[in-house]
This record gives structure tokens, C-alpha cells and sequence, in this order.
């Protein structure tokens, strides 16, 4: 069985193969592998450490190695201390169609409701071209809030608008 914990510190080395192994697919993540870098890997991983959330899962048969990784963090200014952005979520290919996605997404969201009642909403965008991505948050209650067009250039030089989503959690406690 799959179960899900908390990254640490640790897991620097195993998040950046997840990385890297996601980015080869197309329709993984928006960065290429060459991108995925030790500065890249450290800053979501530190950002969302220190003031984010950020979950990961083993692969059962091998501990040592992670097959899907989610995370999200504050922004620095003040005025968004409600928000936690910046979210991302890989799977691995090999593990894709067996309901990790899903799995660690509603870990996400429900620790989020039980225990950072100072969340009122998680912020992602993703490819307007990612329909099934699409399908996939607003089943999970992310409301689709615009377009911004023009955004993705594809490497044949064409773009696509990049698709704004917002989840809103229903326990926030407005602290002031």
C-alpha cells in the first residue's frame, strides 16, 4: 500500500530524479529536464519547508525512491498570507492511472482544512492543452478563475494560455 508523509531535508536527492523523470514526458511539468537544477529543486523545496506544505510518497517496493511529490508555499508579500501558491504535483509515469494523483492531492487539501485553517485558498495554472489535468482539479473542487493568453510557448513556437485555478477552504478562520 501507498502511504504519504511529510518531505524532509532528505529527500533533496530522490525529489530531483522524481523531477527529472517527470520532465521527460510531455505531459509532465512545464520544465524540460535540463531544468531541473540543484537551485530549482532547493528553493520549493526550502520555500515550501519554511512557510508551504509539501508531501511526498515511496515507492513500496524501494523506500529509498519517490514516485509522486505535491507542494505549495506562501508568497513573500504580506497581502497573500492567505494563499498558498506556487503548487505543483508529479507522479511518476510508471505509477501513473493508480490513483496517486488523487491520493496525494486530497492528502494536500485535507491537511490543509484539518490544520492550516490560516489557508483560505491554493493557487495553481496549468496548460489550457491539459484537459485532462483540467478535469482532474475541478473534481477536486478548484474553480477555473480565468485565461492567460498567450503564456506557454510550445517548442514549435506556437502558444497556448496558461489556465488559472483556485480551491477555497471551507474551515479558514480570518485572523485579525
Amino acid at each position: 500500500m501507498y502511504s504519504i508523509r511529510k518531505t524532509t531535508a532528505d529527500d533533496f536527492e530522490s525529489i530531483k530524479a522524481l523531477y527529472k523523470k517527470v520532465a521527460e514526458h510531455t505531459i509532465g511539468i512545464a520544465r524540460s529536464k535540463n531544468e531541473i537544477s540543484d537551485v530549482y529543486i532547493h528553493n520549493f523545496i526550502n520555500s515550501a519547508l519554511s512557510n508551504g506544505i509539501e508531501l511526498v510518497i515511496e515507492n513500496p517496493a524501494n523506500p529509498h525512491e519517490l514516485i509522486a511529490e505535491i507542494h505549495c508555499y506562501k508568497l513573500i508579500p504580506n497581502v497573500f498570507d492567505h494563499i498558498l501558491s506556487e503548487l505543483t504535483i508529479v507522479v511518476d509515469p510508471d505509477f501513473h492511472s493508480k490513483g496517486l494523483g488523487r491520493l496525494i492531492f486530497t492528502s494536500l487539501l485535507d491537511y490543509v482544512k484539518n490544520n492550516r485553517t490560516d489557508i483560505l485558498r491554493i493557487e495553481l495554472v496549468t496548460r489550457e492543452s491539459n484537459l485532462k489535468a483540467i478535469s482532474f482539479y475541478k473534481s477536486l473542487g478548484f474553480l477555473q478563475e480565468g485565461r492567460m493568453e498567450y503564456r506557454i510557448k510550445s517548442p514549435s513556437g506556437g502558444f497556448e494560455a496558461d489556465i488559472p485555478m483556485a480551491w477555497f477552504n471551507k474551515n479558514f478562520e480570518r485572523i485579525n
